[in-house]
């Protein structure tokens, strides 16, 4: 079995979320999703709408999500890597290169985003029609 994993906040939800998870789960038989924590994301300066409880609920519910495990910080992909037997790591395009030290351990995908959404331009779009 070739299991693939990628990482995220996957907050509100959008058919460009979709899209990475369809495209992920096509390169291997098992797809786990590491979701970042609400103290991770604080770390980061960081907050998502939905509580990790939430947003883990709504991906366990989707069709190309096998497992979602915990991302309580940066470090721990090394550690995901072996402690699940992953095949390949994937993430978004604008990422390209910042995980190429996972390469020791596994194959390294970078998708191409969806055009035109991501959470960043809801939230933009949100602000700016309630605030006229």
């Amino acid at each position: 079995m070739k299991k693939v994993i990628t990482y995220g906040t996957y907050d509100l939800l959008h058919w460009g979320h979709i899209n990475l998870l369809k495209r992920a789960k096509e390169l291997g038989d098992y797809l786990i999703v590491a979701l970042s924590t609400d103290e991770f994301n604080a770390g980061k300066n960081k907050k998502a709408y939905h509580t990790y409880e939430n947003r883990k609920v709504v991906l366990e519910a989707i069709k190309y999500v096998d497992e979602v495990i915990p991302e309580y910080s940066w470090d721990q992909k090394i550690e995901d890597v072996k402690k699940h037997d992953v095949d390949i790591f994937v993430m978004g395009d604008d990422w390209e290169g910042k995980f190429d030290f996972l390469k020791d351990y596994c194959e390294v995908i970078y998708l191409p985003r969806t055009i035109g959404i991501s959470t960043t331009k809801i939230k933009k779009d949100l602000f700016t029609r309630k605030n006229g």
